[in-house]
């Protein structure tokens, strides 16, 4: 009798090694495997939860204080997450005892506001914000001033504008939770904002998306963050006028033979 197999496999399996794209899936007849069934619902629940956890804000703020950090804590002027979810609008504007409280923190006038914001993942800021954190403080310049970490709940990214607008910054940089995929509930994104200010529309922020280890590294996007921080605010601009060429000037740099002093 003829071995019968129930799963077709798919002649791109081999590819799999390479992505956690959903791909080479395999069929049984017309319908997908029931492991590959199972393994969506799977995915597709922590998606949902993903966007639907809150921030445990406390225990966030007491690693940034013993990594070193500086906190504040504000919120957005979203009620609850079903707001949330249903106003984007609220989610871009602090609460009035937020508003009082950046006002009335003598730290102003910083050249970088450092904001971290749950977004749509709070997972992502939970796994990963912290290690980000540590590494743009090895990659920033000495010289530049930084005002203490915002951390931010129920927070859309243009919530930075608001945070760095009260904070008199020159720029400010978020890193906030996306929005889930199938394959990536926990992935960071990063906002760079030159002259925050309510108002400053999408095409003003540069993003760098995807930070987690299975995607961009901490350290890279750290040196993206340096490089297009760095650009902004030596040209004073942001968003598309400001094209992302860290991996070009990093080759050039590279290729630049070290000089000797033969005196």
């Amino acid at each position: 009798m003829a071995d019968h197999k129930l799963v077709a496999s798919d002649p791109w399996t081999h590819l799999k090694a390479f992505t956690r794209a959903r791909i080479a899936l395999g069929r049984s007849g017309t319908s997908l495997p029931t492991q590959e069934v199972l393994n969506f619902a799977y995915a597709h629940a922590m998606a949902r939860d993903a966007v639907h956890a809150p921030l445990d804000v406390e225990n966030f703020c007491e690693q940034l204080h013993a990594a070193g950090f500086a906190t504040l804590q504000v919120q957005s002027a979203v009620p609850d997450r079903a707001s949330y979810l249903l106003r984007p609008d609220l989610g871009r504007r602090l609460d009035a005892a937020s508003v009082n409280r950046l006002q009335d923190d003598p730290r102003k006038g910083c050249d970088v506001a450092l904001v971290v914001g749950d977004g749509l993942s709070s997972l992502a800021v939970s796994s990963h914000a912290l290690a980000v954190l540590q590494a743009l403080r090895k990659v920033f310049p000495g010289h530049w001033s930084i005002a203490p970490v915002v951390v931010a709940t129920q927070a859309r990214v243009a919530l930075s504008d608001h945070v760095g607008e009260l904070l008199q910054a020159r720029l400010v940089v978020m890193l906030v939770g996306e929005r889930p995929g199938l394959t990536s509930p926990d992935s960071l994104g990063i906002y760079i904002t030159y002259e925050p200010r309510v108002g400053r529309q999408d095409a003003e922020r540069n993003c760098i998306s995807n930070v987690r280890p299975e995607g961009l590294n901490y350290l890279d996007a750290a040196r993206k963050t340096c490089w297009l921080a760095g650009e902004a605010l030596r040209l004073k601009l942001s968003g598309v006028a400001l094209k992302d060429e860290s991996d070009v000037a990093e080759i050039a740099s590279a290729a630049v033979p070290a000089l000797t002093d033969h005196s």
